[in-house]
């Protein structure tokens, strides 16, 4: 998903796969993120400010990035750190 060029409206479709959807729903919602997820219909979120969509970017991430990609973001993270 690329947040760089998605505007600030009130509703956002979530491209996100069938089989992962309801878990990033409720995940959203944990995060106080207002969404809609009906039957045969794409995620929707409300995404309210910029850390709305980091949230709905960070959490859209740990699905659709294999374990590997997650685990080199992770050590660039840490190595930026140390720096």
């Amino acid at each position: 998903m690329n947040l760089t060029n998605l505007p600030l409206e009130p509703r956002q479709v979530v491209e996100v796969d069938w089989c992962d959807r309801w878990i990033v729903y409720h995940r959203l919602q944990e995060l106080d993120i207002p969404c809609s997820c009906e039957t045969h219909q794409p995620l929707q979120a409300e995404l309210s400010g910029p850390t709305a969509m980091i949230q709905l970017w960070s959490v859209t991430k740990q699905y659709s990035s294999s374990r590997q990609e997650l685990i080199d973001w992770l050590k660039g993270c840490w190595n930026l750190n140390k720096r």
